[in-house]
């Protein structure tokens, strides 16, 4: 046993007795499982919220995409018709305004800055010569790629 004048051992095995004394631990710094798990569901919920609000302005972004290339290729096939006289036909397609045909001595092109753009959905436009709506029909099948629909699934047309 250690014997103690006023406050300080008088040994240094004292010393050593009161450093082995348990003392009650401190909380470990950081995040209780409770509250990770608090977290995760406020953030799920938002997620739920914002998400499908989010995902319906992609939507709506890839049809305005579309619109902007029918309008290009619209304009660019109108250029062809200045330098040849005529719309390239059904069988030419739209690849005419990037690589000249070879029968065509008056092409003036390339009418496109680069090659024919797949639609937003990645298919390829369709090219119709003559066309029933106009000189020419220039459409999309939009989301679902089939004719008809509607929202994201419309045909997204040049008339």
């Amino acid at each position: 046993m250690c014997r103690l004048s006023g406050t300080r051992p008088l040994s240094a095995a004292c010393s050593m007795d009161k450093k082995n004394e348990r003392r009650p631990r401190a909380p470990a710094p950081g995040f209780t499982l409770l509250e990770l798990l608090v977290v995760m569901v406020i953030i799920g919920l938002l997620a739920g919220f914002v998400a499908p609000r989010y995902f319906a302005q992609v939507g709506k972004s890839q049809v305005k995409v579309a619109r902007a290339q029918i309008d290009a290729l619209d304009k660019a096939l109108d250029e062809f018709r200045l330098d040849t006289g005529r719309y390239p036909t059904s069988e030419e397609g739209l690849a005419v305004l990037s690589a000249a045909p070879s029968n065509e001595p008056s092409w003036g092109g390339p009418y496109l800055k680069k090659g024919v753009p797949p639609d937003p959905w990645g298919r390829p436009y369709v090219y119709q010569q003559p066309g029933s709506h106009g000189d020419f029909d220039l459409l999309s099948y939009g989301k679902d790629g089939r004719p008809g629909g509607a929202g994201e699934d419309a045909d997204i047309t040049n008339w």
